[in-house]
């Protein structure tokens, strides 16, 4: 039987962000004999909602990544739904490794869109939330007005991974090359390229979901699905097939922005990329990170103001 951990909210006692929203539960039961709590913000709108903004994370992060994008999307008028993946945040964490899957975090994320029922959704992925959440518009498209994608991917056959996806792969699944833990917040705070002024702050809040070896299932199951490396589990065909879809797209309008200073997913995979899906715009993010909606967050607002026409 999988046990899952329950991170104590006294984890995020020092963290603004986790206060200054309002937090839902979704419950989910993930094939499991208990259901998961999932947990989002969910901030509402000021004034008329113009639409809703879902906001995905990847590995190893949680919603905090969006903690100054809200209060402006919200200001502009729209809804903005971040939630944290089951293993992530402060959703409910199963400690099996193995419980974990591309399958499954896809159905988790969808199963929130459904049991909310949203609509008008303006998707934003990063990282892992690249693949996930663009299988959820491929198969639901009728929900989804516009799609911003940063620092991403979706896997194909011929897709040119990089040394630092490789490496990252390498290294995660190394506990010794990692220091004998996955460690979350340095992992987080080590790839920023802009200038923070607290450093160690940004490293302890993206470590403050997580209480030891046990309750980083999640996070060391992503770079082991990877699917160069476990094309099964890691929705190696799935990822193919919503790729195709995208080289074929006649849907929401999608714009891409990419920092140029993430050795993961370098910005040279961005242009082939948006040359690839059709009307797909592309923006340079310049000296920016792999977690880029962090490390440059007025940047990629001020990307979605202008692919929108609007002041945010």
């Amino acid at each position: 039987m999988t046990v899952v951990h329950r991170t104590s909210p006294q984890n995020f006692a020092g963290i603004e962000f986790v206060r200054a929203w309002p937090e839902r539960v979704v419950t989910w039961d993930g094939g499991l004999a208990e259901s998961l709590e999932l947990h989002l913000t969910d901030a509402p709108a000021a004034g008329d909602e113009q639409g809703v903004f879902l906001l995905l994370h990847g590995e190893p992060s949680w919603s905090l990544l969006y903690e100054q994008w809200i209060p402006r999307l919200t200001a502009a008028g729209f809804r903005c739904v971040a939630p944290d993946l089951a293993g992530f945040g402060r959703s409910d964490k199963p400690t099996d490794d193995t419980w974990y899957s591309y399958e499954r975090h896809c159905a988790s994320v969808r199963h929130i869109i459904e049991a909310l029922d949203l609509r008008r959704i303006h998707l934003v992925v990063q990282d892992w939330a690249g693949p996930i959440g663009l299988r959820c518009l491929v198969d639901d498209p009728g929900r989804f007005d516009r799609v911003f994608i940063f620092n991403t991917w979706l896997h194909r056959d011929d897709f040119p991974y990089s040394e630092g996806v490789r490496l990252w792969r390498r290294m995660a699944m190394d506990p010794d090359a990692l220091g004998g833990d996955m460690p979350t917040g340095r992992i987080v705070a080590g790839t920023m390229r802009r200038e923070h002024a607290d450093p160690e702050w940004v490293a302890a809040a993206f470590d403050a979901p997580f209480d030891g070896y046990a309750s980083k299932a999640g996070a060391r199951a992503f770079p082991a699905m990877i699917p160069f490396g476990e094309p099964e589990v890691g929705g190696a065909i799935e990822q193919a097939r919503c790729d195709a879809a995208l080289a074929a797209w006649t849907g929401a309008p999608i714009h891409l922005a990419f920092g140029d200073a993430d050795p993961v997913f370098p910005f040279e995979q961005a242009e082939a990329w948006v040359a690839r899906i059709p009307g797909a715009t592309l923006d340079r993010i310049l000296g920016a990170g792999h977690f880029v909606q962090f490390d440059a967050p007025g940047d990629c607002l001020a990307v979605i103001a202008r692919r929108l026409g609007l002041t945010i």
